[in-house]
């Protein structure tokens, strides 16, 4: 069946979007990875975004007795029957999340060679996860850790010192957990799809080091604490390795990614009659940036009908960063877009969304906006100057003054950003 795109370009990307978040819902792909059950007792544990749905969903298809905890964000839980949810605070943590993740650790403990854990994790997970080690505080930890956030450092440097600070992370729940036979179940917000970077890998080993953690401290010229300081300089502090032999029976599996979301997207796509190109589901990079390769990608199909013919969409995927220098509000996916916007200077032929799949885009209640050929214009009308916001970082004000805002709510789900950007021929 095709339909008219023509009919609203707008609408036809948020059904994109909703397409590429159905296709990441725990309850649609679960069910395909679920173990043999254990002599013993099977515990879940988790952290993520989407990790209250996850549990959900193994609830509903695990026909044997379970028990377990897992940790979402505020405003993501959803009722199960024998799996705790706890919710806590992103980005950066709280003791809602640090108490139930030293309850968390308690209950790996516990575990014997006939017993079975089960570790449900998605994007959001290092911070809802906190457990500093012994000599750091949970202060200095909530410190560091927005400091990262603002550096424009990109997950996997956030995610190297995170591990070597944490008392769970970096595989050392799996050692908690030994001799226990644990299993991952990951969806994965990481460009590449890495297990041990999601959440900053729990229960997998660490191939980062103490002195790469340090680097990207100094890189970012980041402040920290004497204790923190003093324990990365310490050769004992070092996470624990792949050769690990603890880890050597246990298993991971990803079961949803961005790439398989993006696909969703494209196929959906193909009912408007529109051509589709994915260009790459591991997008990093300065968010503003990223924009205008992709301007120049678009103005380069719309000219020349390559790589492929108009009308058509591009979709990409990934994670990029934002440096923040300015006072205003916005996350990676709006400052896409608004540098995008400058970049395309009103074309009047190419629309474009972006958006956070986990409903999210930084620290609003927008997944992201949309822009269109009259974004510029209709901006100076109400006296916005596009690059000046973009500048202070502002790109969520100026989209919730367009009113091109475009708000989820909490999808319970996280494979990363989602761009699409339509492309007809130029008038």
């Amino acid at each position: 069946m095709t339909h008219n795109f023509n009919e609203d370009k707008e609408q036809v990307l948020k059904a994109l979007l909703q397409s590429a978040i159905d296709a990441a819902q725990p309850d649609k792909v679960i069910r395909n990875y679920l173990p043999s059950p254990p002599k013993g007792k099977t515990v879940v544990v988790g952290c993520g975004k989407a990790a209250a749905s996850m549990a959900l969903a193994f609830e509903k298809h695990w026909k044997y007795p379970v028990t377990g905890i897992v940790i979402t964000m505020y405003g993501h839980y959803v009722p199960t029957k024998f799996i705790e949810v706890v919710e806590a605070n992103h980005p950066v943590p709280d003791s809602n999340g640090h108490n139930a993740t030293v309850r968390i650790m308690s209950l790996a403990k516990t575990l014997g060679s006939d017993d079975l854990l089960i570790f449900l994790v998605s994007g959001g997970g290092s911070a809802l996860m906190p457990l500093p080690v012994d000599g750091i505080s949970l202060s200095e930890k909530q410190l560091i850790n927005g400091a990262l956030l603002k550096s424009g450092a990109d997950i996997f440097e956030m995610n190297a010192v995170r591990k070597h600070i944490s008392a769970i992370k970096g595989g050392k729940l799996a050692l908690a957990a030994y001799p226990a036979k644990v299993i991952t179940l990951a969806i994965s917000d990481i460009p590449g799809d890495d297990p041990t970077v999601i959440a900053s890998g729990p229960t997998l080993p660490d191939s980062s080091t103490l002195a790469e953690a340090l680097a990207i401290l100094k890189k970012y010229d980041i402040d920290t604490s004497r204790n923190i300081l003093t324990h990365l300089k310490n050769s004992k502090s070092e996470t624990p390795k792949p050769e690990d032999p603890k880890f050597r029976n246990n298993e991971v599996h990803i079961i949803a990614t961005p790439q398989k979301s993006l696909e969703a997207a494209a196929l959906m796509a193909k009912q408007f009659s529109l051509s589709t190109y994915i260009l790459s589901d591991q997008i990093c990079g300065e968010s503003k940036d990223v924009a205008q390769v992709h301007g120049a990608l678009a103005k380069q199909i719309q000219k020349y009908n390559h790589p492929i013919k108009t009308p058509c969409i591009i979709f990409s995927g990934g994670e990029t960063t934002v440096t923040v220098n300015g006072n205003g509000r916005g996350g990676r996916n709006v400052e896409f877009l608004l540098s995008l916007a400058i970049y395309l200077s009103g074309n009047n032929s190419i629309w474009a969304i972006a958006a956070d799949t986990d409903g999210i885009d930084g620290t609003e209640k927008n997944a992201g906006a949309i822009i269109n050929p009259t974004t510029l214009s209709r901006s100076r009308g109400q006296n916005m100057d596009a690059k000046l916001m973009l500048q202070d970082n502002n790109a969520y004000d100026f989209f919730l003054q367009l009113k091109d805002i475009v708000i989820t709510g909490p999808t319970l789900t996280n494979v990363n950003d989602f761009r699409a950007i339509l492309i007809e021929k130029a008038k």
